[in-house]
């Protein structure tokens, strides 16, 4: 498994878990900052690396008036003062090509959505900005096939690639997690990160509505995701998630988020112990 860099964070086997956490869209400054803030803190004590996350376009809203974020222009500048007063990574998914090149100079690892990880013109030019590339796996997509889009991206010389499992298909609607997802994508060569929040998505039903998730079984997937090996979280949070303007209904309270890490560092500690991850 190659180990993947983010500045002094290394993610792969035998280091320990990271969290990439965040809202699911930027809501502005303040918001950023407060959640960008706060994390840090809870991952400082609790010795577990920490990278921001949130999305500057939303382009797969299921309503044209649904809120789809600030735009690349100020997100990028709410990303970097993240970056810049927090002292943490940064990352943001990137849906067009034409965007690449401006979200390089900010964007410490720059995202692939899970619709668009097949599209070859966006992960060549993703592989070519010389950042970390996050794969989200498509829904659609077996894990074991996510080998040719890791393929792409390192035909550019990039190798520094990580995989997120984020659910499959299943009838409508519905997502399930297949777990043997991770170490068949690892087998790939990538660290994989374990999405729990958008699998308890109940896609269909907008995501204000609070039939549109089910938070409550985001503990138990993470810790199963520490157990069985994932090399880190990807957990969206809000401080009052009901008025979120994004995944209102899947994101954790961010009060909540430090039991929750405490609970899945310890399971990841004693695998990795073991020397599984």
């Amino acid at each position: 498994m190659d180990e993947v860099k983010v500045g002094e964070i290394r993610i792969g086997k035998g280091n320990p878990l990271v969290l990439i956490a965040g809202p699911c869209v930027l809501e502005g400054k303040a918001n950023a900052l407060e959640i960008a803030k706060q994390m840090s803190e809870i991952c400082g004590s609790l010795k577990i690396p920490y990278i921001f996350k949130a999305s500057y376009e939303k382009d797969n809203r299921g309503s044209e008036k649904s809120y789809n974020g600030p735009g690349l222009g100020e997100g990028l500048k709410i990303l970097a003062e993240v970056k810049q007063k927090v002292g943490v990574p940064v990352l943001s998914d990137v849906h067009r090509r034409e965007d690449v090149d401006r979200a390089r100079e900010i964007l410490d690892i720059i995202q692939i959505p899970a619709f668009l990880c097949q599209q070859t013109s966006l992960l060549l030019k993703v592989g070519e900005a010389g950042r970390v590339v996050n794969i989200k796996k498509g829904q659609f997509v077996a894990p074991e096939n996510m080998a040719g889009a890791v393929k792409k991206i390192y035909s550019t010389g990039n190798r520094q690639v990580l995989l997120t499992e984020r659910g499959t298909c299943f009838g409508y609607n519905k997502l399930i997690s297949d777990l043997c997802s991770i170490p068949i994508m690892q087998e790939i060569g990538c660290p994989v990160i374990f999405d729990a929040t958008h699998v308890v998505r109940n896609y269909g039903i907008p995501s204000e509505d609070p039939r549109g998730g089910s938070p409550q079984y985001v503990p138990h997937l993470t810790r199963a995701a520490a157990a069985i090996g994932a090399n880190g979280l990807f957990l969206e949070t809000h401080p009052r998630p009901s008025q979120a303007l994004c995944d209102a209904s899947s994101m954790i309270p961010l009060h909540e988020m430090e039991n929750l890490l405490r609970q899945t560092k310890a399971i990841h500690d004693m695998v990795r112990s073991w020397g599984i991850v």
